[in-house]
């Protein structure tokens, strides 16, 4: 009885100590977004959100990579200046770029997923892992973007593909790679720091 009582303790322990860890992503979410600027044909800002959400996976997993985003989400919904912009509220989901938003729970889980199957091993598994981790952001994101476009112009949600591949999408590969690279590069570089919260990657 007393092993039982300890074991839960200790689960109970280590799980609070995953949702701190995971509330750390999500501020480090939302100081990412704080770095936001606008191209001037695309209504979707470039922030380092996604630098944020491919970290998040690769250093708690799948799993709680994803609680970590949803975390971020749910301070902006409860009205704390946390999206791109200082912006917040429900107001931000259903704007041009509220699927990318959603896209960074995927995003986080699917990096980690894959992070988690390559063993994390080596920076470019963790390159990899983050690359996957951004297509899942774009297929939520720009999903949404293309009814948001379609609905707009009235030509529904096959009308607004196209806009939001070239407005959603293309702008954005080549500097999403880069901090797919810059996330890998602060994770294996400061891999030591992480070996704390490595164990319950699991949990």
């Amino acid at each position: 009885m007393e092993t039982y009582e300890r074991y839960l303790s200790l689960s109970r322990s280590n799980i609070a100590a995953r949702f701190v860890h995971a509330f750390f992503f999500a501020v480090a979410s939302a100081v990412c977004a704080r770095i936001a600027f606008h191209l001037w044909y695309t209504p979707v800002p470039i922030t380092l959100q996604v630098m944020g959400v491919i970290l998040s996976g690769l250093v708690l997993g799948s799993r709680w990579g994803a609680i970590s985003q949803l975390q971020y989400l749910f301070l902006g919904l409860c009205g704390f200046p946390v999206f791109a912009g200082g912006t917040s509220g429900p107001a931000a989901f259903i704007g041009p770029s509220g699927g990318y938003l959603i896209g960074f729970v995927l995003g986080a889980y699917l990096c980690g997923l894959v992070f988690e199957r390559l063993s994390g091993k080596t920076s470019f598994a963790a390159w990899i892992s983050g690359g996957i981790g951004i297509i899942g952001i774009y297929v939520i994101g720009a999903s949404w973007l293309a009814l948001w476009m379609g609905t707009a112009a009235s030509k529904g949600f096959a009308g607004g593909l196209q806009g939001a591949w070239q407005l959603g999408i293309v702008p954005f590969i080549g500097i999403d790679m880069l901090k797919a690279v810059a996330a890998s590069t602060i994770f294996r570089g400061c891999r030591s720091a992480f070996n704390e919260i490595e164990p319950m990657r699991h949990l």
